[in-house]
C-alpha cells in the first residue's frame, strides 16, 4: 500500500506530506478533474486513508477537492495538521497555486480559487510593451547593456 511504502521512507528519516482526494498526477484515474470523497465508500476510504498516512509518520495531508466536511472530519480525526486545497474552511491550513491566485490565466478558474488581481491582464502589457520596443530598437538600452574597456575591444579587430 501507498501507507506502506510512506513508511519506509519515513523510517529513513526523510519527511513526508501526504496527499489525499483529487491527485493531479491521478486525474485520468479518477475520470478528471472531480471532487473525491462524495460517495459512503470514498468517504469511508479517504478517512482510512488519512488514518494509515498518520500512522506511517507522516508530517501533514493535503487534502484537495474534497467535500468540506469530510475534510472537517478527517481533521478532527487525525493528529496531524490537514491543509487544504478546495476543502473548504474545515482544514488546519490553506494552499493555493499561485498563479490561480494572481490571475495568471484567464480561461478558466478553479472553483476552489478567489483571484485577487487579474495578473494575466498586466503581463499581456508588459509583453506587448516589451515586443514593440524590442521591435522599434528602443529596448535594450545602455542601462541593460554591458560595457567593456575600447582597447580591448580595439585589439581584437
Amino acid at each position: 500500500t501507498v501507507a506502506e511504502k510512506v513508511r519506509r521512507v519515513v523510517e529513513c528519516g526523510i519527511p513526508v506530506m501526504g496527499h489525499i482526494g483529487l491527485t493531479p498526477q491521478s486525474i485520468h484515474q479518477f475520470g478528471g478533474y472531480k471532487i473525491q470523497g462524495r460517495t459512503p465508500e470514498a468517504a469511508v476510504k479517504m478517512l482510512k486513508d488519512a488514518q494509515a498516512l498518520e500512522e506511517a509518520g507522516v508530517f501533514g495531508i493535503v487534502l484537495e477537492t474534497v467535500p468540506t466536511p469530510l475534510a472537517t472530519l478527517i481533521t478532527q480525526k487525525i493528529s496531524v495538521p490537514t491543509i487544504g486545497i478546495g476543502a473548504g474552511i474545515g482544514c488546519d491550513g490553506q494552499i493555493q497555486i499561485i498563479n490561480d491566485i494572481l490571475g495568471s490565466y484567464t480561461d478558466f478558474v478553479p472553483k476552489h480559487t478567489k483571484q485577487y488581481t487579474k495578473l494575466a491582464d498586466i503581463m499581456s502589457s508588459a509583453i506587448t510593451e516589451y515586443y514593440n520596443e524590442v521591435k522599434a530598437g528602443t529596448f535594450p538600452t545602455d542601462k541593460q547593456s554591458f560595457s567593456m574597456d575600447e582597447s580591448i575591444l580595439a585589439e581584437l579587430k
